[in-house]
């Protein structure tokens, strides 16, 4: 195969899977200059190795059997209620329930590559990259919007520097959309501690631009990209509310809490008051037992036993607990069993030593362990047939950790969409 061929079939076997350079080098396995590589193949400036090209011609057959086997697979979606986009997507838990209520993804957006293999063999789809790259132009119509956006400038965890950290900009990303596509609808979703962030302004600031009311301006110490400082400029028009819901009050046996950001549109809807016409859901507050979605490891060989902690962490978490406990803090491992009522909050540095939530094995006469990733799973409320394994142990424990509560989204979502359709068919009889 002569350069010149090479560089014609690795551009056109790209295009025809749908991929940009930069999730055609993910899938690859390829590094961050990957999209780089790629570009290079397809303008002949050099060419991919046979290896590599016989990873290309089995990427097609691959990626065929991926989207015939994802559990959540939407291409024979003929019909649906709503189109709606997911925005830094992580592994789908916004997505998720919207699907479930016969919405159809018309666009997804999440950048982790790792992130975007679980998403690919769940969905069938592999989301585009990075927002800040993505033109809102390019962006199908849709009726609602869903953001999950990074937190980690607003987390206990983060730098807590919110407008002035790059992760915490990429709300303006949403706002480019919004001002471009202007959907009927929106959710987001963000960290509890977004609601006190520098004396509540973060979040005013958040809430004055959704409504049109901002006075903020782009500076260049606000690196996000040249059309989301333009879209700045123009003024949105929704109504907006928040809410502060955790997941134990949903079913799920964890103390999680986080903000949700609910918009409508008021000039699609201008005699609409969404005061009265969006309700919130109530929380069931059923009564939560963490022994409800732990598996039973009791028969686990020490050879398959991938989640007991070792002899040195566990001495090292005794030892930092001592050490709180002296001077007169509660920080430190915490130990949770099935007779508990709920764990503290999943995150994102699980894997790291799983501190924050063990699992006592006593009666085992055994270390603690961490959860497995079927059990992150089920924590955060993924239904069963939810693929764990497409990544590795520590990127699925980083993924859940990142990820939503799918309990609160499926009754947050039936409210939207409720109230979205209620109000299509109130126009639709006035048309008429």
């Amino acid at each position: 195969m002569q350069i010149d061929d090479i560089a014609e079939y690795i551009k056109s076997t790209r295009e025809k899977l749908g991929l940009g350079r930069t999730e055609f080098a993910n899938l690859l396995g390829m590094s961050s200059t990957g999209e780089r590589t790629v570009r290079g193949w397809e303008t002949g400036e050099h060419k991919p190795t046979s290896a590599k090209i016989g990873l290309i011609k089995n990427l097609e057959a691959q990626l065929n059997n991926l989207h015939d086997n994802a559990p959540y697979n939407q291409s024979k979606l003929n019909n649906s209620d709503f189109k709606f986009i997911d925005l830094f997507a992580g592994i789908g838990g916004l997505r998720l329930p919207f699907q479930n209520l016969n919405g159809k993804c018309v666009f997804t957006s999440e950048w982790d590559k790792f992130a975007q293999k679980t998403y690919l063999a769940n969905f069938g789809e592999m989301p585009n990259g990075d927002i800040t790259q993505i033109k809102a132009s390019d962006i199908p119509e849709h009726d609602i919007l869903l953001g999950g956006f990074p937190c980690q400038a607003f987390s206990q965890a983060g730098l807590k520097q919110g407008f002035s950290d790059t992760r915490g900009t990429m709300f303006f990303e949403i706002q480019k959309i919004l001002v471009e596509k202007r959907p009927k609808a929106f959710l987001l979703e963000n960290v509890k501690q977004l609601k006190g962030h520098d004396k509540g302004n973060t979040l005013k600031t958040i809430m004055d631009i959704l409504k049109g009311k901002h006075e903020f301006e782009a500076t260049d110490d606000i690196p996000i990209s040249e059309e989301a400082k333009h879209a700045l400029s123009e003024k949105l028009n929704y109504w907006v509310d928040f809410k502060v819901l955790r997941a134990a009050d949903f079913g799920a046996p964890q103390n999680r809490e986080r903000v949700y950001i609910i918009g409508f549109d008021k000039d699609y809807y201008e005699n609409v008051n969404f005061d009265e016409a969006f309700k919130w859901p109530e929380p069931p507050k059923t009564k939560t037992r963490l022994g409800n979605i732990l598996e039973d490891l009791t028969e686990i060989s020490e050879e398959e036993d991938k989640y007991t902690i070792s002899e040195k962490l566990w001495a090292g978490h005794q030892r930092r607990k001592a050490e709180h406990k002296n001077k007169g803090n509660g920080f430190g491992y915490s130990l949770f069993n099935s007779e508990s009522e709920y764990t503290s909050t999943l995150s994102a540095r699980y894997y790291k030593d799983g501190s924050e939530i063990l699992i006592d094995q006593s009666e085992l006469a055994k270390r603690p362990r961490k959860l497995t990733p079927r059990e992150c799973a089920r924590l955060q409320g993924f239904p069963e047939n939810f693929i764990v394994h497409a990544v590795s142990q520590g990127q699925i424990y980083k993924q859940f950790g990142n990820s939503v509560c799918v309990n609160v989204i499926t009754e947050i979502a039936k409210c939207v969409t409720s109230t979205l359709l209620r109000e299509n068919n109130k126009l639709s009889q006035k048309s008429l």
